[in-house]
């Protein structure tokens, strides 16, 4: 669901705002709760306000929203879906939603060499937001995940501080098929896993193997 961010355009960043949550999104995480009837698992991890970086598997446009609205509200007020622009940028419609959910838009055509999406993304989180990110890079169809994109690595080479937390999201690709418009009511399943971090030394390709080793592990718990 994301890729690249826009720096031309001047709403490419949705500003930061308050931890709190307007009307729009308050009502959107009830909608989104009740069509995935999402359920929730912490396994090893606890609900926190701390800096996170929340990585997952992506089968669904219905993903971020769902994965969002699980969340407790004061780290809902903290979050910020990193989402594919061409996507949600396509109605006014989609445009409010992504704002109400203050969400980091990625231009997935018109990358910057000069200014990186890692950059923009640490940029945008600050001292104090987390993001949900979706290291396959666009939505995956078969049973197993596509391969991860180097875009956690830099975040956890660039801000070791931050929480790595793997999250495998179950189902919603049957919510929300792939080309349809209107969701199907089904039960879907979220199961957030034990923090990780970047190790001293580690090659790019041994910890986006481990990562999604550890995304991958969350399916049978």
């Amino acid at each position: 669901m994301h890729k690249f961010l826009d720096t031309e355009r001047p709403d490419s960043v949705v500003t930061q705002k308050p931890a709190r949550l307007s009307l729009t999104a308050l009502t959107l995480s009830v909608v989104a709760k009740f069509m995935a009837g999402a359920s929730i698992r912490w396994l090893d991890c606890q609900p926190d306000t701390c800096q996170r970086v929340y990585f997952a598997n992506h089968t669904s446009h219905l993903d971020a929203l769902v994965l969002w609205s699980s969340l407790p509200r004061n780290i809902r007020a903290l979050t910020r879906p990193v989402a594919a622009r061409d996507y949600w940028d396509k109605s006014a419609f989609r445009r409010h939603i992504a704002a109400s959910l203050n969400a980091l838009l990625i231009d997935r055509q018109n990358i910057k060499v000069h200014r990186s999406p890692v950059e923009m993304m640490i940029q945008a989180i600050g001292t104090t937001h987390s993001l949900i990110v979706f290291p396959e890079g666009g939505r995956n169809v078969d049973d197993d995940m596509g391969e991860f994109k180097s875009g956690l690595y830099y975040l956890g080479k660039k801000r070791p501080d931050l929480e790595l937390v793997p999250v495998y999201v179950d189902n919603l690709n049957r919510v929300l098929p792939r080309g349809e418009f209107l969701p199907v009511p089904l039960l879907s399943c979220i199961t957030i896993g034990p923090p990780i971090w970047l190790e001293a030394g580690e090659k790019k390709n041994d910890f986006l193997a481990r990562a999604r080793d550890a995304v991958r592990r969350l399916k049978d718990v």
